[in-house]
């Protein structure tokens, strides 16, 4: 691993800027790197959040997939911005941006990114960053659904 190709803007974004380099537990250090892009995206409403979870989404199929191809790997560690979108789906029927709602989607989160619930496992085969981050995303559609449970329950504001 060249420096030079770490700075690429495929390397900079797959590795949700430099979160995916850390040694342990890189998705989780990626779950915990999207947060401040939640925060900034949750200024603009709900709408705000899904164009950020949109945009992250198909940028990072777009890294995920050139970085898994320099590495010859299917699904590198180093690759976070699927943990990034998949945050991002799950923090969607959030009408208000609270700390306790960002720990829970947090949590669920990484629940479901762990235990991937079908079809999410099934979407790791797809090909490239498609398989690398649509896991994620369905991981995040799974948190967003109890997200959306605890709002209705007013669990969560």
């Amino acid at each position: 691993m060249t420096k030079e190709r770490a700075l690429r803007p495929a390397w900079l974004i797959a590795t949700w800027f430099g979160c995916g380099w850390v040694p342990k537990a890189p998705g989780t250090m990626g779950s915990l790197g999207a947060i401040p892009l939640y925060l900034l995206a949750a200024q603009g409403g709900r709408t705000g959040v899904v164009v950020a979870a949109i945009g992250v989404t198909a940028i990072g199929i777009w890294a995920a997939s050139i970085v898994a191809r320099d590495l010859g790997a299917h699904d590198p560690q180093i690759v976070v911005v699927d943990e990034v979108a998949g945050i991002l789906v799950t923090m969607v029927p959030m009408a208000d941006v609270s700390w306790r709602a960002v720990v829970v989607g947090f949590v669920l989160f990484r629940l479901f990114d762990v235990t991937k619930p079908w079809p999410a496992r099934r979407l790791e085969k797809l090909p490239g960053g498609w398989g690398i981050v649509m896991d994620d995303v369905a991981a995040g559609v799974f948190g967003a659904l109890v997200m959306a449970g605890l709002r209705y329950a007013r669990v969560l504001p």
